[in-house]
């Protein structure tokens, strides 16, 4: 496969996007935005509206039409399209893009400076929700498909490239990468490295962490505050378990030896971010109270060992709940003169994602270290505890995975989105 890449490479010389019609199709792409948000039940994508304006776009190159390319858009569900890309080269080797994605996270117009659903150039700055994550993607290996096309080298290895829909949100699996796979749509991307083109700055992203949600009903009893050692505060009781189930999980998963080799900037992480309590007046010992959080966990680690463990910990809490430190000489978690214990539910949320950690032997892993270096004079790998959906399915099902991307993370999900038309040259 080294050789099949060096002798591409040496054919690919010379190559430019065309930095006009880039902007041109961006500006297809983003103006279909508002109907791509993907926050179901409330926000549905109709993916299809991005795919035919990628299918126009590319349709003068296709087989049909004389020309090279291989295009076929494969739906699982109406209106919700998938596009797979082909550039068939001279042997069985490939290598391939895949993770572009047609659907966005929503946008509030109100919210930005700039109206999301238009494209906005302003200099190198392209403006509007997608042109980091990940229109702006879609767009650029559009452009590199058409070109490929138009001067038609006589490459050794085959180029495939596979648009996805339903990336943002998974309320409804098997309509996008999922269903490709179960379908087989993806096998003989398997005779090459995979690049899953969804990152961000440019340099190769080497490690993701997967990502558990969890919510723990605090059960404590209602009182007078006036009489705190009648009640048992779910609020105080709270606070101690969580703190409890931390440090237990702090101490059996550790920062991990290859976090380091990995660039991982931060090892797993066990967090409360959101908290509610039962409606009630300031004059009252709280009866009840969630807390929820997650857990960012390094690919080293195993899902299923972790939420076990987690479980564990909070079913040997309540066994004996005395066990918990107590705020001042009235705060308890047991009545027992009235029959009465405070206890801890967990549950998890509706899906676990799993971290990845790309092969630093992989051939496409030194390719992507090298072209990098060459354009940018140095190649940075990095890890994040950020998570992405499906990477890790791949990964297990015997691709090839490698992460890249050309956007900004400064700008992943945020207000005023924006991509550098530079970068994405």
């Amino acid at each position: 496969l080294n050789n099949h890449n060096m002798a591409t490479e040496s054919k690919l010389d010379g190559f430019e996007m065309n930095g006009d019609e880039y902007v041109d199709l961006l500006r297809s792409l983003i103006s279909e935005v508002e109907f791509l948000q993907d926050n179901p039940p409330d926000l549905v994508p109709e993916e299809d509206r991005a795919c035919k304006h990628v299918l126009e776009f590319l349709k003068p190159y296709t087989k049909e039409e004389g020309g090279p390319l291989i295009v076929e858009q494969v739906n699982f569900e109406p209106g919700r399209g998938n596009i797979l890309i082909t550039y068939p080269g001279s042997s069985d080797k490939c290598v391939s893009f895949v993770g572009s994605h047609l659907d966005v996270v929503p946008a509030s117009p109100e919210e930005w400076d700039r109206n999301p659903f238009e494209l906005v150039v302003e200099g190198d700055k392209l403006y509007g929700r997608g042109t980091t994550d990940c229109l702006g993607h879609v767009a650029l290996l559009s452009c590199l498909f058409k070109t490929l096309a138009e001067k038609k080298p006589d490459l050794g290895v085959t180029v495939n490239a596979v648009f996805i829909a339903s990336e943002e949100a998974e309320a409804k699996p098997g309509v996008g990468v999922d269903g490709l796979m179960a379908a087989g749509k993806l096998e003989h991307l398997k005779a090459g490295p995979v690049f899953w083109i969804d990152c961000a700055d440019s340099q190769p992203c080497i490690g993701t962490a997967g990502a558990l949600m969890w919510h723990l009903k605090v059960n404590g009893f209602l009182g007078h505050s006036g009489l705190p050692h009648q009640g048992i505060n779910a609020i105080e009781f709270g606070m101690e378990a969580v703190k409890r189930i931390q440090e237990r999980f702090y101490t059996d998963f550790p920062a991990h030896p290859e976090e380091e080799r990995y660039n991982f900037a931060t090892p797993s992480t066990m967090k409360p971010t959101q908290m509610s309590v039962a409606k009630g007046g300031l004059n009252q010992i709280p009866p009840s109270a969630t807390i929820s959080g997650d857990i960012r966990l390094t690919p080293f680690y195993k899902v299923p060992v972790v939420t076990a463990a987690i479980e564990r910990y909070v079913e040997e809490i309540n066994k004996d709940v005395s066990s918990l430190p107590y705020h001042g000489p009235c705060s308890k978690y047991e009545l027992p003169e009235k029959g009465i214990t405070g206890s801890l539910e967990l549950t998890w949320g509706k899906t676990h994602l799993t971290g990845v950690a790309c092969s630093l032997e992989s051939p496409g892993f030194t390719a992507l270290c090298e072209s990098i270096a060459a354009i940018k004079g140095e190649a940075k790998p990095y890890s994040i505890c950020g998570s992405l959906p499906l990477v890790a399915d791949l990964k297990d099902a015997g691709f090839d995975l490698q992460l890249t991307g050309f956007g900004l993370s400064s700008t992943y999900h945020a207000l005023n989105e924006y991509c550098l038309l530079s970068d994405m040259k």
